[in-house]
């Protein structure tokens, strides 16, 4: 999740609010790639949540971190909570149960990308294993109940942890039990976000079938490929889901904002405190009329607060973020950004993408996307199989990678990092297959192998 904002600039109109998301658009010249990655972090002794505090702890490592790197410390009263490369422009974080997050720097290619995420490994490598603490990539936590999971001492998450359980039934695991990637990208207008929105929420799901890595829920599979895709479906409807309307007519930044207005603060962070405001609305905080809390005014970072606590499949903020993958092996998740900047950063492919979902219901879109949790490549939509689907967009992204001919090196474009996602589709298996075929053989029935043969 995204560190909070501090500008209080005050805010009093809507046309401020669009005007806000609208001063993103930037020249296809300055198009960057931001990738974050979530890890589970546990015990090499025992297989374990790690806690925050102790000499083995979540604190150690960010303290170890910091000292390594030289990062400055984001800190929340006397508690380290992150870290902050105000050079780079790339942070770590702590999701609620002690995910641990690299927030990447916007980067050129996915080379880039690649090389920052392998020196994070290293450089975390370094500092974790004096502390006995090792990391797994996976959409969900494959044996720990909500119980063992620990609370990072952050303000926003006790206040979620009130709220989610009005809202949905999973709405804590999704906080407590569950890893992402995703990637983050730029538009450089209102009709190139419009564009660019539109194709990435159709094609969301066959990102999660790509990436579908969690098939076991406290130690035994639960029925599902992505689990983490399905506990958004059941985790807060106000704030999640395919978003219907951004394919009607008068689809914009506007249309956002009436959005976001109607979608329930968690809080507002006054000093550093965090003042809970659950289910209350930013349109009477706008107009100053918030119940209980007469005379706040709004202010920017009032906003860019409340947009990061809303979840659709696709977010906009001031770039575009894809949501739709469950965490994997390490090795692979340079694919996702890969993936989207092929189709999405040329107008060629993203033309391509479009007319593979143009035709396409709500209703069928929506189905897609709930299908895909439990059947992945086997979804089907207008008598296509995601698989096919999968094949199709990965001969997109090839060609918008091959044109951006960004080389490494060596001499290599960006297309080498969708030979992961190339091969899962050729053989028709996801990972959460992978790891169902090793459960069912060589483990015998056990998911503990995974935290030694699936670890970074």
């Amino acid at each position: 999740m995204a560190r909070d904002q501090v500008d209080m600039t005050p805010i009093e109109t809507r046309d401020e609010l669009a005007a806000w998301l609208e001063a993103g658009a930037k020249p296809r010249s300055r198009f960057r790639i931001g990738t974050e990655h979530e890890k589970f972090a546990f015990t090499v002794a025992g297989h374990r949540p790690v806690p925050y505090a102790g000499p083995r702890g979540i604190r150690a490592l960010l303290d170890g971190m910091q000292h390594l790197l030289g990062w400055d410390p984001i800190m929340e009263g006397e508690n380290i909570i992150g870290l902050a490369d105000v050079t780079g422009g790339g942070a770590i974080s702590l999701e609620p149960g002690g995910q641990f997050e690299l927030s990447g720097a916007p980067l050129e290619t996915v080379h880039q990308t690649n090389s920052e995420l392998m020196a994070h490994l290293a450089q975390l490598r370094e500092i974790a294993v004096p502390l006995g603490i090792g990391f797994l990539g996976l959409g969900m936590t494959p044996d720990w109940s909500r119980a063992d999971m620990p609370m990072m001492p952050k303000g926003r998450y006790r206040i979620m942890t009130a709220y989610m359980p009005k809202r949905g039934r999973l709405g804590l695991d999704m906080m407590y039990r569950t890893c992402t990637v995703q990637t983050n990208l730029d538009f450089s207008s209102e009709a190139d976000m419009v564009r660019k929105l539109r194709v990435s929420l159709a094609l969301q799901p066959v990102a999660t079938a790509l990436f579908a890595n969690s098939p076991f829920t406290e130690g035994k599979p639960n029925g599902f490929l992505s689990f983490r895709s399905e506990i958004w479906r059941d985790t807060d409807p106000d704030r999640s889901g395919m978003l219907p309307w951004a394919f009607e007519e008068g689809m914009g930044f506007e249309r956002w904002v009436d959005y976001a207005l109607d979608v329930p603060m968690y809080f507002l962070k006054r000093g550093d405190s965090y003042v809970d405001v659950s289910g209350r609305s930013f349109r009477d905080l706008l107009a100053g009329g918030l119940p209980g809390h007469a005379g706040e005014r709004a202010t920017i970072s009032d906003w860019a607060n409340h947009i990061s606590t809303i979840f659709p499949e696709v977010r906009l903020k001031r770039y575009l973020e894809m949501r739709g993958a469950d965490g994997g092996p390490w090795r692979t998740l340079p694919a996702l950004p890969a993936f989207w900047v092929g189709i999405l950063y040329d107008d060629d492919c993203l033309a391509a993408a479009w007319d593979l979902v143009k035709d396409w219901s709500a209703a069928e879109r929506q189905k897609l996307r709930d299908d895909v949790p439990r059947l992945a490549f086997a979804a089907a939509i207008r008598g296509r199989t995601v698989r096919e689907l999968a094949q199709d967009c990965l001969a997109i992204a090839g060609k918008g990678l091959a044109r951006r001919a960004r080389l490494d090196a060596t001499g290599r474009d960006e297309t080498r990092f969708l030979e992961p996602l190339a091969d899962r589709v050729a053989r028709g298996v996801t990972p959460a297959e992978e790891l169902l075929a090793e459960y069912r053989g060589p483990w015998g029935g056990v998911v503990d192998p995974v935290y030694t043969e699936y670890a970074y």
